[in-house]
């Protein structure tokens, strides 16, 4: 527990840095700028991380050995718990989805922050984008909030 807190406020300040950054200018245009920097960040540390988790681990026969690996270990590497649910439709779409989403349980639950929550997924799609892509997985990885702090992580496989 005690290094999951500087995690969060970790990952609080890069939001509020490069959201701080770049106030000047349009609003609708740099959020998705700045989304796109916070995915990029969470690509490169999902690359990196996922190199150190499976040094020492045999191949994936597949890729839904891949998509069991990222929602046991390398989930509970970085959030300190396994996804909660894996769903599939067998044609190259999964679906992750976390009850207690650790990145935004320090937001309130109300209806209010749901416009806020892209900016906290953001860094997470890219470190499953970049550790997908490290494993050999090309994807399109989304994410959507219904109800704070659960969260959906859409990954879309690309063949290559």
């Amino acid at each position: 527990m005690a290094d999951e807190a500087p995690f969060q406020l970790l990952h609080q300040e890069l939001i509020q840095y490069i959201y701080k950054s770049n106030e000047r200018g349009e609003i609708n245009q740099e959020s998705g700028r700045n989304i796109t920097k916070l995915e990029n960040l969470g690509f490169r540390v999902g690359q990196g991380l996922i190199e150190r988790l499976t040094k020492d681990a045999a191949r994936f026969k597949d890729e839904l050995d891949v998509m069991k690996f990222i929602c046991k270990d390398f989930w509970t590497c970085v959030f300190k718990k396994q996804i909660d649910n894996l769903r599939t439709n067998h044609q190259g779409i999964y679906v992750l989805q976390d009850n207690m989403f650790r990145l935004l349980s320090q937001l309130s639950a109300g209806k209010q922050y749901l416009d806020q929550a892209p900016k906290y997924l953001a860094f997470t799609c890219g470190l499953v984008r970049g550790a997908l892509l490290s494993l050999g997985v090309k994807s399109i990885v989304t994410a959507e909030v219904s109800i704070m702090p659960a969260s959906k992580f859409q990954v879309m496989i690309q063949k290559m």
